[in-house]
Order: C-alpha cells, then sequence, then structure tokens
C-alpha cells in the first residue's frame, strides 16, 4: 500500500463531473490498483474513489508538478495534481486473512471444544460436528462419568435450538453404541422460554463466559 500526504486538487470525469479545490488530503494506493482520496474527517469514506480494476499512470507537468490519471474501462477519469507533497511511502501489508466475528457460533464450538472445562469437570470431546441423518451434532462429548452428551452451541439460546437439540437426541439415542445420550444447549445468553422448553425435556442449559473462554477474563478487575 502506498500512503500519500499531499496537498492536492482532483478531478473526476465519468457519469457526472466532480472537483475538490486545492487542500491538504490522504491519498491510498492499494495493491489491487484501487486509488482513494481522504479528508481528515467523515471517518472511512473517502471524497472520491477509483475501483479495480484501473490504471494509473503519472505525468510531471513543466512546473514540476506531478498528476496522477486514474482511468477504467468505463471510460472513468480521476486526476490528482500533487500540488504539494508531505509525506510518501509504501508497505508491503501481505495477505490479510480476513474478518473473523467475534462469538460466532462456529468460533464459540472451536473454543468450548478446546475448553471443555467450561461444560462440566473431567469432560472428554469425542467429535466435532458428529454427523447425523439431520445434520452434525456441534459437539458430541463424554462427561464425567463416561455418558454420552450432545452439545448444541448457538450464540443466542432460543426455542429453535432446543427443538434442533430434542431431534438429535432422538436420534442418537437409537444407537446402542452412545445411548444413552444427554443434551446440552451452550449459548452465550439463553432466552426464558428455552430455558422452560430445555428442563421440560431433560435438556440442560449452560450459559459461555467468551472472555473467559478466550482467556481474557480479567478477574482482578471484578467486584465479586
Amino acid at each position: 500500500m502506498r500512503l500519500v500526504v499531499a496537498r492536492c486538487e482532483v478531478d473526476y470525469s465519468g457519469r457526472l463531473a466532480a472537483y475538490l479545490a486545492p487542500a491538504v488530503r490522504l491519498l491510498l494506493v492499494k495493491a489491487d490498483g484501487s486509488v482513494s482520496v481522504h479528508a481528515d474527517d467523515r471517518a472511512y469514506k473517502p471524497l472520491n474513489w477509483m475501483s479495480p480494476p484501473c490504471r494509473t499512470t503519472t505525468e510531471r507537468q513543466p512546473d514540476g508538478t506531478d498528476v496522477w490519471t486514474v482511468s477504467n474501462p468505463s471510460g472513468e477519469t480521476l486526476r490528482i495534481s500533487l500540488l504539494e507533497v508531505h509525506h510518501d511511502s509504501s508497505h508491503e501489508l501481505g495477505p490479510d486473512p480476513g474478518l473473523v466475528k467475534d462469538g460466532a457460533e462456529a468460533h464459540l464450538q472451536r473454543l468450548i471444544a478446546d475448553h471443555l472445562a467450561a461444560l462440566g469437570t473431567g469432560w472428554r470431546l469425542v467429535q466435532r460436528e458428529y454427523p447425523t441423518p439431520i445434520g452434525p451434532v456441534d459437539l458430541l462429548c463424554r462427561d464425567e462419568t463416561g455418558m454420552t452428551v450432545a452439545v448444541e452451541v448457538k450464540r443466542r439460546g432460543e426455542i429453535d435450538g432446543v427443538e434442533q437439540l430434542s431431534r438429535y437426541l432422538d436420534l442418537l439415542n437409537r444407537d446402542p453404541l452412545l445411548a444413552p445420550v444427554r443434551g446440552v444447549l451452550a449459548a452465550q445468553e439463553i432466552k426464558p422460554q428455552a430455558r422452560t422448553l430445555a428442563a421440560d425435556r431433560g435438556i440442560g442449559c449452560t450459559v459461555l463466559d467468551y472472555d473467559a473462554l478466550r482467556g481474557r477474563d480479567d478477574r482482578d478487575g471484578r467486584l465479586f
């Protein structure tokens, strides 16, 4: 990525015409060829930009000013005149792993598999995504007594999650190698209606402490 802080003026022509009067701005040139012009406000939104595929050429004017011309196959043109350059640097960022949403169910499932103590002492994992004819059980475990436990992981535990786990239990308990199988609904938040239905069906409920699972639980900062 190339970062340029410069006093510049910008002309855009394409679907309409737009002009930015001379001012100090940040110019971002990314590895994909995109170019964007930013002011020191408006959060993340650029004042103007050109998305890939696009091509940038630089032309030195008689007065020493560099002019970037950014164009795309659609005929749009972004013309940036660099009147005074304050900073110009390039940085190799490398490939990005992408955004991982905190608390997503797949992420919670991996965390619990790595920290089964959150469900109970002495538990061990049999298999993640244990297959059944109606879909995989998130976690199949054995508790401290050796009993099989099917764990359904949700970010928010609701009636649908209890119903889903009930269907899994019905199938799993038909397997003599697994039966008897009990169920646990594990979630960061469990709705009262889901707790009531779970209790009626003999399903346990466990509320997950996400920060504790990630090792970010600040116990010293707690009052109790």
